[in-house]
């Protein structure tokens, strides 16, 4: 049986509800203060999904519109956790990065602070490896496997040894997702949709040289020790490329009469 609003849920004040406790219109779910929502809680209007602020989402806890992925404060993302727009990858401030973890754009690497990058943890833009500050790091119409390329000098060994030489590290540049409950009064008042969210992304835009410091001061001796020892090591280049100083770090070079090389292999006496 309908009531005089024409709803035939229970308990709304809104119009034209089959679902219930709606206080919008045309809501087929419940709990609803936007209208015509299929999902619950929502105060945005055309969701699919539930706890929306923004609309037309199919997916939930969204503050902005078109997302299919969750908690977005950006749009058309079907990624979760985006600040950008149009992203498929996650925690992205960004936009149009199938990566994760990028304030650049365009980007299919992840914690890319430059654009159209592949790799990962580049400053710089359109590169295809990683931790550059440069760009292009990678050649044109080439049919051949280049050696491995540490500090602009070749590497012996292969991509894949070259690859478990670096250490794994997780860098926080684009944004992070921070819960209502560690929100500062500033944050819920410029963000107030953390209430339907849940929380916000606090935007942080940082970029590798910003980051790699912040990771390093919390690094133990052991991988620290793993980038010094790396293949043709240079401070200069890595500070360049990270924004860590290793140079009062570094041993006083070997003497000439103390180290010999055999076959491209560097000796040293002890």
């Amino acid at each position: 049986m309908t009531d005089e609003r024409d709803n035939s849920g229970d308990s709304n004040s809104g119009h034209s509800n089959s679902g219930h406790l709606n206080s919008g219109n045309r809501n087929s779910g419940n709990r609803n203060s936007g209208n015509r929502n299929s999902g619950d809680l929502n105060s945005g209007n055309r969701n699919s999904g539930s706890l929306n602020s923004g609309d037309l989402n199919s997916g939930n806890r969204n503050s902005r519109d078109l997302n299919s992925g969750n908690r977005n404060s950006g749009s058309l993302n079907s990624g979760d956790w985006n600040s950008g727009d149009w992203n498929s990858g996650h925690r992205n401030s960004g936009n149009s990065n199938s990566g994760n973890s990028n304030s650049g754009h365009s980007n299919s690497g992840h914690r890319n602070s430059g654009d159209w990058n592949s790799g990962d943890w580049n400053s710089g833009h359109s590169n295809s490896g990683n931790l550059n500050s440069g760009n292009w790091n990678s050649g044109f119409f080439c049919t051949e496997t280049p050696a491995p390329i540490f500090f602009d000098k070749p590497f012996a060994g292969t991509w894949e040894e070259a690859a478990n030489l670096i250490p794994h590290i997780e860098l926080t540049m684009g944004c992070e997702w921070v819960d209502a409950a560690n929100m500062t009064d500033a944050e819920k008042a410029s963000a107030p949709a953390h209430v339907t969210t849940g929380g916000f992304l606090r935007i942080l835009n940082r970029t590798v040289q910003e980051a790699f410091p912040l990771a390093w001061a919390k690094m133990d001796n052991e991988t620290k020790r793993r980038f010094l020892d790396l293949p043709n090591f240079d401070a200069e280049k890595f500070l360049e490329c990270t924004g860590v100083d290793v140079r009062k770090e570094m041993p006083a070079p070997p003497d000439a009469a103390d180290e010999i090389v055999l076959n491209g292999v560097r000796y040293r006496r002890v």
